[in-house]
């Protein structure tokens, strides 16, 4: 099986200049964990919801809401984000992709197209979806 036919498409992509608060509303939003960072088309790194919750104050902080939010605007995605990204291809075999994620304890990568463009995400998520037969549940579906 190709990457191609499991990964999800088209992706949710993030600007480098785009706060981690909007970033995190954005993985929230299309209930995902990753968000490739793309600058002018090209892949320039990647974010995950735990790179982001790191990000922010802890439970326990001298700040208040407003400058602990004040602070937070002011972080953007380039500032948090990995910048070295391992990729594959859409027509990668899906279990050198498996392979991939095991070994390297990832879980998810971006597809990367011909021309470098991020043309979909492949996650743990998807390959298991495959193996159990399961079609993807559409957002509206998914519950938090």
């Amino acid at each position: 099986m190709l990457v191609s036919e499991l990964m999800a498409h088209p992706p949710v992509c993030a600007a480098p200049d785009l706060s981690v608060p909007d970033a995190a509303h954005l993985l929230r939003q299309h209930g995902i964990r990753r968000l490739p960072v793309v600058d002018g088309g090209a892949l320039v790194g990647i974010v995950t919801d735990r790179d982001l919750r790191e990000t922010l104050p802890g439970r326990v902080t001298t700040l208040s809401m407003w400058e602990a939010t004040t602070q937070l605007a002011g972080i953007r995605v380039s500032d948090v984000m990995r910048r070295s990204v391992i990729t594959t291809t859409p027509d990668a075999d899906a279990r050198d992709v498996a392979r991939t994620l095991l070994e390297r304890r990832i879980g998810g990568m971006p597809v990367v197209g011909e021309r470098g463009e991020v043309v979909g995400m492949v996650t743990v998520t998807d390959l298991l979806r495959d193996y159990a037969g399961q079609t993807p549940a559409r957002p509206q579906e998914q519950t938090a």
